[in-house]
């Protein structure tokens, strides 16, 4: 089993930064592709950045590029989102996933990914 927990969330005013972090537990950890994802009230969770197994190669939705950096240490089994310039906009739950399949080499749709984090708030202010 694949067990994940998110910190790091919480307030903070717009331009600032913070990081997140992610705790993996279990198998597979170092060879499973990891991905952040976000989802305001009433809109459908996103993909904010995704990460290959060993960090080779990552993605980032267009309004994330620049300003948030995806990375993972495989030795802590930690996968991080540093978060810099943030926007009211970005204001949401962030989600860890992982997946296990390794179909592809960083899958970017919410339905490729098989275990989840808690999520941890992120609220970003004026």
């Amino acid at each position: 089993q694949v067990r994940l927990v998110e910190s790091g969330g919480g307030l903070i005013q717009a331009g600032g930064s913070m990081r997140l972090s992610c705790a993996a537990s279990g198998r597979a950890f170092s060879g499973s592709p990891m991905a952040w994802f976000r989802q305001a009230p009433g809109k459908e969770r996103e993909v904010a950045a995704a990460i290959s197994a060993i960090g080779a190669m990552t993605y980032y939705r267009e309004s994330i590029k620049g300003r948030f950096t995806i990375s993972r240490d495989n030795a802590k089994n930690t996968v991080y989102l540093q978060m810099n310039s943030l926007k009211p906009e970005d204001t949401a739950i962030y989600y860890c996933a992982a997946d296990l399949n390794q179909r592809v080499a960083v899958p970017i749709l919410a339905r490729e990914y098989e275990y989840w984090g808690q999520g941890t708030q992120v609220t970003v202010s004026s």
